[in-house]
């Protein structure tokens, strides 16, 4: 992701010393989750964060430049200065990240996954958090519905048709194969009644929430009883 994740991924106590020796620094160091860090409707916030250097953005944002702007963070920096430079994915300059060409999507409100899981681990993030490069993202509408598709029961019974697997017991939840997925597009009234839903599991994704999201879908496809067995039963 960085290169060189030592240097640009930093714990809470380093964090809140570099925004004590200036608080300007606090404008280039995002939080950041990790692939460990996401499950079922919930993530959880690691105090890891990131020194966003980045090498400009597609709105027009110039590159950082760290030692002219961000003096005690070009310091932190240039502990690494050998092994930064080597990279070859660097920026313009050794400091700087490589370039990012969805770096203001990470700002928007996207559902966020890991690639390697055993069973479907999707949540929704508004708070514009970073993403380490285990972790994949989506933005764009009716996100709180995909969102409870995609954690659905018959949702990962399709995937497991479809998807390639690590070899130990995991599928890889890739782009590839989620690309494939079909859902249907929602009604408002329907859209509705599973934002209701979302907001109950991003709250608390009790057994009782989530069964009650697997039943929506098993209706909304028209699913007999003998077809939801298969599903209910399948060894996923």
């Amino acid at each position: 992701m960085t290169g060189y994740n030592e240097a640009f991924i930093i714990d809470k106590k380093t964090r809140d010393a570099l925004i004590q020796a200036s608080p300007k620094n606090g404008e280039i160091i995002r939080p950041i989750l990790r692939g460990r860090d996401i499950k079922k409707y919930t993530a959880s916030f690691a105090d890891q964060y990131i020194i966003n250097t980045h090498n400009g953005s597609k709105n027009g944002a110039k590159a950082i430049n760290a030692k002219n702007d961000y003096p005690a963070i070009f310091e932190h920096l240039q502990q690494y200065e050998t092994a930064l430079a080597k990279r070859q994915d660097k920026g313009q300059h050794w400091s700087n990240l490589r370039n990012c060409a969805y770096l203001e999507d990470l700002e928007k409100e996207k559902i966020i996954w890991i690639e390697l899981t055993d069973h479907p681990n999707f949540t929704l993030d508004k708070t514009g958090i970073y993403l380490n490069n285990t972790i994949f993202f989506m933005t764009g509408l009716h996100l709180k519905y995909l969102l409870t598709y995609l954690n659905s029961r018959l949702c990962e019974w399709y995937f497991d048709k479809i998807a390639a697997t690590s070899g130990v017991g995991t599928r890889r939840w890739i782009k590839i194969y989620i690309d494939q997925i079909c859902a249907i597009k929602p009604n408002p009234i329907l859209e509705e009644e599973m934002n209701m839903l979302a907001d109950k599991a991003l709250k608390n994704n009790s057994k009782e929430t989530l069964k009650e999201i697997d039943l929506a879908f098993y209706k909304l496809f028209d699913l007999d009883s003998d077809q939801i067995d298969v599903v209910e039963k399948a060894n996923l």
